[in-house]
């Protein structure tokens, strides 16, 4: 799991630390743009790049402009509506595109 200067661990030396996991939400719409002028082409079996998922930050970076990234994991579904999903980590999401999370759901779901 990458670490950052802002990653919080949890746990002690002797049993080992691992990254506390944020709830978050993750907004695809805004990582996955379609660039302008380009026609858009259905792909039924690629992946569902729109909407929001659940996901889990776990540190965070500064860009040299200033913008936030956040290290996500974060689930990404095919839009083919299969169960198999690719399961994303250590992804650096724009913090524009994370939301805070409270649905409940803890970090080993």
């Amino acid at each position: 799991m990458l670490n950052t200067p802002y990653t919080r661990l949890i746990g002690d030396r002797l049993h080992g630390t691992t990254p506390e996991l944020t709830p978050a939400w993750v907004r695809l719409d805004a990582i996955c743009v379609p660039r302008s002028g380009v026609p858009s082409v259905a792909v039924a079996d690629g992946l569902l790049m729109s909407g929001t998922v659940p996901g889990f930050v776990h540190g965070w970076f500064r860009a040299s402009t200033g913008e936030w990234l956040g290290v996500v994991n974060y689930e990404v579904r095919y839009a083919d509506g299969r169960r198999e999903s690719v399961w994303l980590t250590d992804q650096l999401v724009p913090g524009y595109a994370l939301a805070p999370r409270d649905d409940g759901r803890d970090a080993t779901q």
